[in-house]
């Protein structure tokens, strides 16, 4: 009888969380890059794509540079068809991802070993797509949707402890990146910047 009743139970659970989907796939579906950008009111980021800044701790750390940071920030972060590379960049602050919306991004992570890592950021979690990545400080890394992806766009937010600042920050010119590893240099020619002027 109780298993009768529990059984009942989430067939009627499973049939609203259908209907809801639904209805939140309908709703997604009628996103576009434009809608996002403007909703979420983000800017052009200097790497490509766009951001916000949602999050700034008031709590405040003096890092092994003699540097006085954020403990945390957060950011809103958007590949789009209209910016869909992320270029080559360092951080010395370590950055937890989280997937939101949209097509999966694909990250190019070489490591100071040399070492090259790409994780897909997605929520296809049967076809090995991360909903969360944790890139550590002193890690190159580039982003990129597919130029044939159903939304035209990817939405991940991202975690920077010690907080983020520009200073901490190199972006990846392509003569230099190609001096460190040239063994990517197709990858390397698609996902940095222009030599440095």
């Amino acid at each position: 009888m109780m298993f009768s009743r529990l059984s009942g139970f989430l067939r009627a659970l499973k049939s609203k969380a259908v209907s809801g989907s639904e209805a939140h796939l309908k709703s997604f579906d009628r996103l576009s890059a434009e809608t996002v950008v403007e909703n979420l009111r983000l800017e052009s980021h200097v790497e490509g794509g766009f951001f916000r800044r949602t999050y700034a701790s008031d709590y405040r750390l003096q890092t092994p540079t003699a540097c006085d940071r954020s403990s945390m920030t957060s950011i809103f972060y958007l590949l789009a068809t209209q910016s869909p590379i992320g270029h080559f960049h360092i951080n010395r602050s370590d950055i937890v991802h989280y997937f939101h919306l949209g097509d999966p991004i694909s990250y190019y992570l070489i490591h100071p070993d040399g070492k090259l890592e790409i994780v897909v950021m997605g929520n296809n979690l049967l076809a090995g797509q991360q909903l969360q990545m944790t890139v550590p400080g002193g890690v190159w890394k580039a982003s990129q949707i597919p130029a044939d992806g159903e939304h035209g766009f990817g939405l991940v937010s991202e975690a920077v402890s010690p907080g983020f600042d520009y200073t901490d920050m190199t972006l990846g010119y392509c003569d230099e990146l190609l001096e460190l590893f040239p063994q990517y240099e197709e990858l390397i020619r698609r996902l940095s910047h222009a030599d440095r002027p």
